[in-house]
């Protein structure tokens, strides 16, 4: 049996398991399947087709399955929606968009925590147990493994894939691959890997301390080819698992993989290459005196 607000607002297409609550003034319309156990605190917005899983909490002001943020999709155009799995909380203003298909929805894996502000782009995937924290964000067609972490105001660009148990300090940002197991602490660059996620994950110390020396001889550099990326990891990967799933991962990119701090920053190498044309102290006058714009 359900309970439904006698505010609320549900569609006739709207399919409710056993035990939902929907809250005060939620709007559910078009194809919603909610599975048993949900929960809608209040004023959620459901634009079908949407399914979520069970014992998953939407909290007030979330708006799940409206059409995405691309110029090219029109409304009234099929799409697959979105799914949500179980045991999700999904905290205020959180925003999942729809995907832009009508094969395969935006997802949202089980478990998963989006605090509030977090959103998900079009055709966006999240696997299983991963958090988002205030602010960060996916664009269109992005990829989270399972595991990870985005820290507060963390930004992922689209097409970009994170793999499973990475970390992103907050405020970063990345328009290239991060594999599996490795910190992001500034935009554009690994330094390091999630020793704490994957201890917390029951991955014993044995491949840890060959993912370390993964780190440290293939994505340290920052300088390898991506052929030779997968030659070292499959090399080193003889007998563990972690590393070779992180060749994988590199195999299977499409764009750039972050470099290591053993390739300086972009905006050091090009002023370090004005320098080396004389021209290193001009490209940095006047900037204590510039107005600040906006």
């Amino acid at each position: 049996m359900s309970e439904i607000h006698p505010s609320a607002i549900v569609g006739k297409d709207c399919e409710l398991g056993d035990g939902v609550v929907i809250g005060p003034y939620c709007v559910l319309q078009g194809r919603v399947k909610l599975a048993a156990g949900v929960r809608l605190i209040a004023a959620a917005h459901l634009s079908g087709p949407v399914e979520v899983g069970e014992g998953t909490e939407v909290y007030p002001g979330a708006c799940l399955g409206f059409p995405g943020q691309d110029v090219k999709f029109k409304q009234g155009m099929p799409t697959a929606g979105v799914r949500i799995g179980k045991k999700c909380i999904i905290r205020e203003h959180v925003t999942v968009h729809a995907a832009t298909n009508d094969q395969a929805p935006t997802t949202v894996g089980d478990r998963a925590f989006l605090m509030a502000c977090t959103h998900l782009g079009h055709d966006a995937r999240i696997g299983n147990d991963v958090t988002m924290v205030n602010g960060s964000g996916l664009a269109g067609h992005a990829e989270v493994g399972d595991n990870a972490t985005l820290s507060g105001g963390a930004v992922i660009h689209q097409f970009t894939r994170v793999g499973r148990l990475a970390f992103l300090s907050g405020g970063t940002g990345v328009s290239m691959d991060v594999p599996p197991f490795c910190m992001v602490p500034e935009r554009q660059r690994v330094a390091g890997i999630n020793l704490v996620g994957m201890r917390r994950n029951g991955i014993s110390r044995e491949e840890i301390t060959r993912v370390r020396e993964a780190f440290r001889l293939v994505f340290r550099p920052g300088d390898l080819s991506k052929e030779e990326m997968i030659e070292r990891l499959e090399s080193l990967g003889r007998g563990s698992a972690a590393v070779l799933e992180m060749a994988r991962f590199v195999r299977e990119s499409k764009r750039a993989i972050c470099p290591g701090p053993g390739r300086p920053p972009r905006l050091l190498s090009s002023w370090l290459n004005l320098r080396r044309r004389g021209r290193g102290e001009s490209a940095l006058d006047g900037l204590d005196e510039a107005p600040l714009e906006g």
